[in-house]
């Protein structure tokens, strides 16, 4: 979706610049807001063309779980008044890529067929760390079709030690 990032650029950069005294504050609620807008119900009533903007703002700051200063409702109200709130998730994520390479740090994603309890997260995040030579940001997501093991994403890089990786290497090897 190209052209999705291309009209959420300008919104994520001008926000950036906005909120550069308080860039994790407004990531907490423009996060919030993004998973409010991902909403396909939410979408259509927007969308509606008997639905005023007004309205339209009325429903997003009604259900998002985070209180909202003027800044926010300030933004809400642009890209309501735009129409982009489809937009909104994209806008989050280009924002959220603008505060990481300000900060020098990196999203990173954990895949582990178990739940993995703090101490090994914590033992996984310094091994892979040092790997990319960053700080990274980390998020642990369950996937039992790894069978064991874990699968590091971070960007466009991914370190896959899962058993099921594994598995499909010996098939390939056997197979050839």
């Amino acid at each position: 979706m190209a052209e999705l990032a291309t009209i959420a650029r300008p919104y994520a950069e001008a926000l950036f610049k906005a909120s550069a005294s308080d860039l994790n504050g407004a990531l907490g609620w423009v996060s919030e807001l993004a998973a409010v807008a991902a909403n396909s119900d939410l979408q259509q009533f927007a969308e509606n063309p008997k639905a005023t903007n007004t309205e339209v703002f009325d429903v997003v700051t009604g259900v998002v779980k985070v209180k909202l200063d003027d800044h926010a409702k300030n933004f809400v109200r642009l890209v309501i008044e735009n129409g982009r709130l489809n937009a909104l998730p994209e806008i989050a994520l280009q924002f959220k890529r603008l505060v990481n390479a300000r900060s020098g740090s990196s999203d990173a994603t954990i895949f582990s067929a178990f739940p993995m309890d703090a101490a090994a997260v914590d033992q996984v995040a310094q091994t892979i760390e040092k790997r990319f030579a960053r700080k990274l940001n980390f998020s642990v997501e369950l996937q039992p079709e790894l069978i064991g093991g874990i699968r590091v994403v971070v960007g466009d890089e991914v370190l896959d030690t899962s058993v099921k990786s594994r598995l499909e290497q010996m098939k390939v090897a056997l197979t050839a």
